[in-house]
């Protein structure tokens, strides 16, 4: 293996990058908390500019990285494999925190739970051996296919402080891990995982009036997780917003869960939205698009304007996607405002 040497500006650290990794891998392997997100090049977190050097970049989405983009010199270094020493400006950092606070671990676990929240969503709890993982609420591990080295990404549900991680899945056909979900993985079984991993985590230096959560699908479990957190924080006068999106009222979980802990917050407000009921339906809630329901919310705001808001989301791409660009571009939202993980 040859080894590069990386050096990250502004911040001036440097550290080595095998030829066998990503830029991205090494910098979480040598203890740097980059920005990322998806880790897969399927979103824009840890786009930065290559000053110098070259990389082969792994396969991307043109939504993270145009053509003109990496003419220009921009990366993503969740994707970007050097081939010779680089310089590499970040464009998102934290000047004070960009060292991790939790290094990246590998940890055995076995099965603890599995139980059925809805018709294709699945409760998967595990207990870690030894010390617990310390991680941040709102971040994910990978959790490796049992017997192989595949492994798909997923947020922790439960705050930190035990053994016990829980994770909520979405069932797919044919899904490498969530179709074992179906009967091929059981209570008892082992499991390997790595982590911590993603920067979707509760900013307590923020001086925004309001909070957003929002979610779609098994997106639900680092919002649940960022809700458990502010319902023991000292902001709880903070008035936060909880948006769920689901096709029909049998994709609705976690409900009364959700209510419990905004009745621990003073200015609580929980709006599923389902966009797959038919008119004829009785429904109290939001009906239409995630995206849409968000617009209507913050168009007719009376108490605080879109950019009195931090925000958090977590879902399919494209509902991250949507959501993103009404934020940023209708209401004027400073996109460092604006935390997100996109789930394959």
């Amino acid at each position: 293996m040859t080894t590069y040497n990386v050096t990250l500006e502004p911040i001036e650290e440097e550290f080595e990058c095998g030829d066998d990794e990503t830029v991205l891998e090494a910098a979480l392997r040598n203890g740097y908390n980059l920005v990322h997100g998806c880790r897969e090049g399927r979103c824009t977190a840890c786009k930065s500019y290559l000053a110098e050097g070259y990389v082969d970049l792994k396969p991307y989405s043109t939504f993270a990285l145009s053509e003109s983009e990496e003419e220009e010199g921009f990366t993503l270094l969740c994707r970007a494999m050097p081939e010779s020493d680089l310089v590499i400006e970040l464009l998102h950092y934290d000047p004070d925190g960009y060292r991790l606070e939790n290094p990246v671990r590998e940890l055995q676990a076995r099965v603890q739970e599995l139980a059925p929240l809805t018709h294709d969503v699945m409760l998967l709890a595990l207990e870690v051996e030894g010390e617990p993982l310390a991680f941040k609420p709102g971040q994910y591990v990978d959790l490796f296919v049992p017997g192989t080295d595949e492994r798909r990404s997923y947020s922790m549900a439960n705050l930190p402080g035990n053994r016990r991680l829980e994770f909520v899945i979405k069932r797919y056909p044919g899904g490498v891990l969530s179709g074992l979900l179906g009967g091929d993985l059981k209570v008892g079984d082992e499991m390997r995982l790595s982590g911590p991993y993603g920067n979707c985590v509760l900013d307590h230096s923020s001086a925004q009036e309001g909070c957003l959560l929002i979610a779609g699908g098994s997106g639900m479990a680092p919002m649940l997780a960022l809700l458990r957190e502010i319902a023991e924080s000292d902001r709880t006068a903070m008035p936060v917003t909880f948006f769920y999106g689901g096709r029909a009222p049998r994709d609705l979980f976690y409900v009364d869960l959700i209510q419990e802990l905004g009745s621990k917050l003073e200015r609580f407000e929980f709006l599923p939205v389902l966009s797959d009921l038919p008119e004829t339906e009785t429904w109290d809630g939001e009906r239409g698009l995630l995206h849409e329901a968000v617009d209507r919310f913050l168009t007719d705001c009376s108490a605080l304007s879109a950019t009195d808001h931090q925000v958090y989301m977590a879902g399919p791409q494209v509902m991250v996607d949507t959501v993103f660009e009404l934020l940023t571009k209708t209401h004027q939202l400073d996109a460092a405002l604006v935390a997100f993980d996109t789930f394959g």
